[in-house]
């Protein structure tokens, strides 16, 4: 491994500091800037598209094979705690858990070898054009990451710019990918306009758009509505092994309870799966003490039969109001693996104690929960990562809730990177963030991004805070990533239109 590639794998592994929980937010946009540096000094092929083995070391290759050791080195370092959930948690033996987790890693730094092989391909030699390029070939990898294959968009580099970054202003308007595209056309402008002597030009936009983003923290663009409410969110820190456990279910039962009895609030919220069990098997003078209080929404399987799927049953936040209606919410975005089994990989759940992993995903639209006065938008672990599938309940929902088990990542990095995710959502949609936790993080997250308060990880406490519904729409809740992936489009047009120009050039010339 030469010095450029080893270069690119140090980079990619600095950039998760950028994240929770260091959250040095320049970081990802340095990383990126030295990363856009390499592509600019791989020698271009002739035709910009070869992949022999005789071009192997130059041209699109070339830099394709320095962003895949960038996105290697990021996973690698991001995502580790996939291992602790396999493993560690999941029983799974470590060898196969390794070569799992390398396996995933490897997948996932396709994206950036994209970026860098659509760069390689497109670049036509001038500065600012080949800055947009490599600008907006980033970010569309980083949207396809997101969306293919049912997405994983963990570590986008736009995560990276909550609060107290001031390209978080920029987020109500354009969501994460917006943010991501700001992170990367920055560190672009760094990279390319250095290519002449004193040219100043590249710092002069950065600061630029950096005032701007602290101008838009300032635009309250959703007001609140209702009455302030108290809310008190239960974390009973029970460890995974002994979650499912049947000896061990009434010390759940009787911990959720007496943190629900002790913790009085106008709304209780339990994380995840909170009750092991189905709901038609919790007891019913157990509901009725966990309701006695005042309304509690809280995390259970549900049964969810029908004539195709009679044996059916989903990932449920379910809430009883005083006359025993039931309102509930079924999780839709399922987690590969985890919570459903891809055709042909039921052999590598079997290596794993992971009860319940084959749900049946909700409908893509649930109406909110109307509970306390609010109308509240649930949704569960893993869904907060698809910003536009939350905006499904605007306007219409005044709250959001996350639910949520991470004792399957055990002491790692996915809990604080997971609490940053929701700040973006927070920011996205100009609403209130609750996220009651099994072991942690449990939060909440005002509109604009900041933490109003946390627990800390694995005790067993509830965190009580007033907070408000909110109404009215962010630009993003409006348009989505529409607007964000027009500013990619027109990122890449520079480039694209002048390599069509060149080439309608040399077939007249021939």
């Amino acid at each position: 491994m030469n010095r450029a590639a080893f270069a690119a794998l140090l980079l990619g592994a600095a950039t998760v500091c950028g994240f929770a929980p260091l959250r040095w937010f320049p970081l990802p946009l340095l990383t990126l800037a030295l990363l856009f540096v390499l592509w600019r000094h791989v020698p271009q092929s002739h035709q910009g598209t070869t992949f022999g083995a005789g071009d192997l070391l130059r041209g699109a290759a070339r830099t394709a094979w320095l962003g895949w050791l960038w996105g290697f080195g990021c996973f690698l370092g991001g995502v580790s705690w996939v291992y602790v959930s396999m493993h560690d948690v999941g029983g799974m033996p470590a060898p196969i858990a390794a070569l799992a987790t390398l396996a995933l890693c490897a997948s996932l730094a396709l994206y950036p070898a994209l970026a860098g092989w659509l760069f390689a391909r497109f670049r036509c030699g001038g500065a600012w054009r080949d800055a947009l390029l490599a600008a907006g070939a980033w970010t569309l990898c980083e949207w396809l990451r997101g969306w293919l294959l049912t997405g994983f968009p963990w570590l986008a580099v736009g995560y990276s710019q909550s609060p107290p970054s001031p390209l978080a202003g920029y987020a109500a308007l354009l969501g994460v990918y917006g943010v991501g595209l700001l992170v990367a056309a920055l560190a672009a402008l760094l990279a390319f306009s250095g290519r002449r002597p004193g040219n100043a030009t590249g710092a002069i936009v950065v600061l630029a758009v950096l005032a701007g983003g602290y101008a838009l923290q300032r635009i309250a663009w959703t007001q609140p509505v209702g009455a302030p409410l108290t809310v008190s969110l239960l974390q009973g820190n029970i460890s995974q092994d002994s979650k499912w456990d049947p000896e061990f279910l009434p010390h759940s039962l009787d911990t959720y309870a007496r943190l629900a009895r002790t913790h009085p609030a106008q709304l209780r919220v339990l994380p995840e799966t909170a009750l092991p069990m189905f709901l038609d098997d919790v007891p019913e003078d157990y509901l009725r003490e966990l309701m006695a209080n005042g309304p509690t929404l809280f995390g259970v399987a549900l049964h969810t039969r029908t004539p195709d799927t009679p044996d059916g049953y989903s990932n449920a936040a379910v809430t009883l109001s005083a006359d025993g209606r039931l309102q509930s919410y079924a999780k839709s975005h399922l987690v590969p693996f985890g919570e459903f089994v891809p055709p042909g990989f039921a052999w590598f759940l079997a290596l794993m104690r992971m009860p319940m992993s084959d749900f049946s995903a909700g409908p893509a639209y649930q109406p909110p929960l109307e509970i306390a006065g609010q109308r509240i938008a649930p949704n569960i672990c893993y869904e907060d990562l698809f910003g536009e599938e939350i905006l499904r309940a605007l306007p219409a929902a005044t709250l959001l809730v996350n639910l949520s088990n991470t004792a399957w990542f055990g002491d790692s990095l996915a809990q604080p990177q997971h609490l940053q995710i929701a700040q973006m959502r927070a920011m996205e949609t100009g609403r209130t963030m609750l996220r009651a936790t099994n072991t942690g993080m449990t939060a909440a997250v005002r509109p604009d991004g900041t933490i109003l308060a946390a627990l800390p990880a694995f005790t067993a406490d509830a965190l009580m805070v007033e907070v408000s519904g909110y109404t009215g729409m962010t630009p993003y809740a409006h348009w989505g990533n529409a607007p964000a992936l027009l500013l990619v489009a027109g990122a890449l047009l520079p480039a694209l239109w002048r390599r069509r120009s060149r080439l309608t050039a040399a077939d007249r010339g021939g």
